[in-house]
C-alpha cells in the first residue's frame, strides 16, 4: 500500500512539472526543421581541410591561368571569323582594333563539312592505335624480360631508358639524319647489301611507316618503366603456385602476369593514346606532315592553319582544336565506361 502510494505521488508530481514547464513555455508549436544550406557544407570543407585547399590554391591558380584561359579564349574564337587581317594589331606607333565578328557554328560547319578534316582523322587515328599498340607490345616484351634476373641487367635497363632522356627534337632530328636518302646510315647499309635507297621521307607510305617507327621509339622507355612496375607489384608467390601446379610459361602469363598488369596497363594505355594523338613535334619536325601532307594529323593541321596559312586563319585554327579536345574527351568517357564496366574503379 505503501509502495502503491509513493508512485501515485510520483506521477502526480511529474504531471505538475510538466504542466508548470508548459505554462512557462506557452502554448507548443511543432517544431520545424531548417532546411540544408549548400553554403554550410563547403564552409565546412573549407574549415575542415583549409591546409590542403591553401597547398593546391597555387596550382589551380596556375592552371586557370596557363589552361583555363587561353581554352575560353580558344572556344570564343572558334566562334568569330578571326584571321590575320582582322584582329587588332600594331604596326609602328599605329594601333589598329580588331573587327572581326562572331559567326556562332558556322566554323565547326566547315571544318566538318570539309574532306581534309576526316582524310586527316582517319590518318590521326591510324597513327594513334599502330603507334600504341606497337608500344605496348614492345614495352610488355622488354619489361617481362628485364624483370628476370641476369647478369648487366642494371646496364640494360639504363640503356633502354636513354631514349627517353634525350630532348625530344634531337632525337628527331637524328632519326631525320638516319633516314635521309643519299647519306643517311639505314640507305649506306642497306647500299653495301645490294639493295637501293629507300625513300624513307620522299614516299609517303614510307614517310608514314618511319613517323610510326620513330614514335615508337621514343614511346617504348615510358611504356617499359610503367609495365615493369607493375610487374614488381605481381606477388612471386603466385607464379611459384602456378609451377608448382603445372602451369606453362604461356599459361602464367596469361593468368596471372596480365591479369596483375590489367590497372597499370589501362593507365599507360590512355596516357599513350592522349599523347600520341596530339604528338606534334615527332610529325612536324621528321616530315612537315609531307610528302604533300599525306602525314599530317590534326594537331598539325590546326599549327598549320595559324601559323603556315596566308591569311593566318585563327578561328579556323581554335576550331580544330576544340574538335581535338572533344574527340579525346569522348574517347576518355567512353573508355572509363568499360573499364567500369570490367570492375576496375578509374
Amino acid at each position: 500500500m505503501a509502495a502503491d502510494t509513493s508512485r501515485s505521488v510520483a506521477k502526480a508530481a511529474g504531471a505538475d512539472a510538466g504542466e508548470t514547464s508548459g505554462a512557462a513555455r506557452g502554448p507548443s508549436r511543432p517544431t520545424a526543421t531548417a532546411p540544408p544550406r549548400a553554403g554550410r557544407g563547403l564552409a565546412r570543407a573549407l574549415a575542415t581541410h583549409w591546409y590542403a585547399w591553401t597547398m593546391i590554391a597555387p596550382v589551380v591558380l596556375v592552371l586557370g591561368v596557363i589552361i583555363g584561359w587561353p581554352l575560353v579564349r580558344g572556344v570564343y574564337l572558334s566562334l568569330t571569323d578571326a584571321n590575320e587581317r582582322n584582329v587588332s594589331r600594331t604596326i609602328g606607333v599605329r594601333h589598329i582594333e580588331a573587327t572581326y565578328a562572331f559567326v556562332g557554328l558556322d566554323n565547326y560547319t566547315a571544318v566538318l563539312g570539309d574532306p581534309v578534316f576526316w582524310q586527316r582523322l582517319v590518318w590521326t587515328v591510324v597513327w594513334t592505335v599502330a603507334c600504341v599498340s606497337i608500344t605496348f607490345a614492345l614495352g610488355l616484351g622488354l619489361a617481362t624480360m628485364l624483370n628476370r634476373r641476369f647478369r648487366g641487367r642494371a646496364a640494360y635497363r639504363m640503356a633502354l631508358i636513354l631514349p627517353w632522356a634525350v630532348p625530344g627534337f634531337v632525337s628527331v632530328f637524328a632519326w631525320r639524319f638516319l633516314f635521309n636518302r643519299d647519306n643517311g646510315i639505314l640507305n649506306k647499309v642497306l647500299d653495301g647489301g645490294g639493295i637501293s635507297a629507300v625513300p624513307w621521307l620522299d614516299d609517303p607510305t614510307w614517310a608514314k611507316f618511319s613517323v610510326i617507327a620513330v614514335n615508337v621509339w621514343l614511346g617504348i622507355p615510358f611504356m617499359m618503366v610503367a609495365l615493369l612496375g607493375g610487374l614488381q607489384s605481381i606477388p612471386g608467390e603466385l607464379y611459384e603456385a602456378a609451377e608448382m601446379d603445372g602451369a606453362g610459361p604461356w599459361q602464367r602469363f596469361r593468368h596471372i602476369t596480365l591479369p596483375g598488369l590489367r590497372a597499370v596497363s589501362m593507365t599507360v594505355v590512355l596516357l599513350s593514346t592522349i599523347w600520341t594523338f596530339n604528338m606534334f613535334p615527332v610529325i612536324f619536325l621528321l616530315t612537315r606532315g609531307g610528302p604533300g601532307d599525306s602525314t599530317e594529323i590534326l594537331v598539325t593541321q590546326a599549327f598549320r592553319e595559324a601559323f603556315i596559312a596566308s591569311p593566318r586563319d585563327f578561328a579556323g585554327s581554335a576550331t580544330w582544336g576544340v574538335l581535338i579536345l572533344a574527340l579525346l574527351m569522348i574517347f576518355a568517357l567512353v573508355y572509363r565506361r568499360s573499364l567500369r564496366k570490367q570492375g576496375e574503379v578509374w
